[in-house]
């Protein structure tokens, strides 16, 4: 009897624990999902804004650049892909590249027509956002790329050949890209996925974005080829002035392209700030002494030239670089992509309208690449649960073992060759059906009135 009574405590306690172990698993299974922080759902709407708000400004610094029978070609160009992306996206675009559990390549389609993307986070991507406000902040990203291409191609290309091109493009080249680097499974997407076959990093968008359309650009405006005259005709920018006001625009809206890619209004985000201003600064200042240097004048196109390339080379690093790696990469930003368009470009004879692929293919190339170098655990300092890049993904190792620059150099090489092929073959199939230029009387009347039926400026 005594026996018995001993083992009943042990009875009761076991029971016990086994009780608490049961109501500690039925608390999590009932777990509420996160809640949508107020703060960084702010951020990420301005962000989106900011980032859409690039569009026109990318409308105005190329329709500056243009002569002035052109420019509301370009204007016009540029709104129609922001329609046309915008459809993309609502009807497949999205889960292409954010719907989980599909291949290292594309995503699932259970987002077909944005179906169930709501009002409760992605904890796969952003924690304390809603899906719907994650999913209209990386639209924007989509809607910006194919415009960029618009560059190299300019005051030569049909406008029903660009959106025949821009459909194509995304499916094939922008989709899949944006996936693999940035999807919760893609092949190269060192930040989120363990298991990927290339540990690279983009904080928001080197390859995604500059290197994806810059190479394209390259390739499309080699198969278009080159505008009447060029280069035998002076075709000098209509208006600085459109120009300037687009730079400005782009500098701005920049802030939610880079700040706001932390997806929170944390450490990560000021720090994206602070490495965007800096390096943006740097090479506006460099590439007009570069030119002061060379040509005895600084030029305002040079000051807007070397902003944008500083925008585009700090972008893949702008959330794993310090103050002192922005730095750095301002000077090389302002030095290396003015020397591609002031002598490769000649040399070559390619005939690239506005500079895409100087500043956006050399430029996103090179960021790509310096992150590989500057990376550093110690711009992560400031991490929070949404944004646990060094801390899950072993980014702070990769840096030590020197094994990044190798990641990042693999990631460059897949961005280029799925550009270029995938571009040639859609540049082609674009010319088989619906042919690629307008008649050279159009191109020498220009494209505003013969292709939209207005002029951009009456009586000139």
């Amino acid at each position: 009897m005594t026996q018995k009574l001993g083992k009943a405590p042990l009875f009761f306690l076991v029971l016990f624990l086994l009780s608490v172990l049961l109501a500690t698993v039925t608390a999590a299974a009932d777990a509420p999902p996160p809640a949508v922080d107020a703060g960084d759902t702010a951020w990420v709407l301005i962000s989106s804004a900011l980032v859409l708000f690039m569009t026109p400004g990318l409308a105005f610094f190329y329709g500056g650049l243009v002569r002035r029978k052109n420019v509301l070609s370009v204007l016009a160009q540029c709104f129609g892909i922001a329609g046309l992306v915008t459809i993309l996206w609502w009807i497949c675009g999205y889960t292409l590249v954010f719907g989980e559990g599909g291949s290292p390549f594309f995503g699932t389609l259970k987002h077909l027509f944005l179906a169930d993307v709501g009002a409760a986070p992605d904890t796969n991507y952003c924690y304390w956002v809603s899906e719907s406000v994650f999913s209209m902040y990386q639209l924007m990203f989509a809607i910006i790329t194919p415009a960029l291409i618009v560059g190299a191609i300019a005051e030569r290309m049909k406008f029903s050949a660009i959106l025949l091109f821009v459909t194509l493009w995304m499916l094939v080249v922008y989709f899949p890209l944006a996936h693999m680097v940035w999807g919760v499974d893609g092949l190269m997407n060192g930040v989120w996925n363990a298991s990927a076959k290339i540990r690279a990093i983009d904080f928001a968008g080197g390859t995604v974005v500059h290197m994806s359309s810059g190479w394209s650009a390259l390739v499309l405006c080699i198969i278009l080829g080159k505008r009447l005259g060029f280069p035998k005709e002076p075709m000098p920018p209509h208006s600085m002035v459109l120009c300037v006001i687009g730079t400005g625009m782009l500098w701005v809206g920049w802030y939610g392209f880079n700040a706001g890619s932390a997806l929170s209004a944390d450490g990560i985000a000021a720090n994206a700030f602070m490495t965007t201003t800096i390096a943006t600064a740097v090479a506006s200042f460099v590439w007009a002494a570069a030119e002061f240097l060379v040509k005895g004048k600084p030029s305002v196109l040079g000051f807007c030239s070397g902003a944008v390339a500083g925008l585009v080379v700090i972008t893949p690093a702008t959330g794993f670089v310090t103050a002192n790696g922005a730095v750095i990469i301002g000077i090389v930003a302002g030095i290396v992509p003015y020397f591609a368009i002031a002598y490769l470009k000649p040399k070559l004879g390619y005939d690239d309208a506005l500079d895409t692929f100087g500043i956006h293919a050399v430029g996103g190339t090179l960021g790509a690449f310096l992150t590989g170098i500057l990376a550093t655990s110690a711009a992560n300092a400031n991490l929070t649960e949404a944004n646990t890049y060094a801390k899950d993904n072993g980014l702070a190792k990769l840096v030590a073992e020197g094994g990044l620059v190798f990641e990042q150099v693999k990631a460059i090489a897949v961005t280029m060759v799925l550009s270029i092929v995938a571009t040639a073959v859609i540049a082609f199939i674009v010319k088989a059906v619906v042919g690629l230029r307008p008649s050279e009387e159009v191109e020498s009347l220009g494209l505003d009135l013969a292709e939209h039926g207005e002029e951009g400026y009456h009586g000139a």
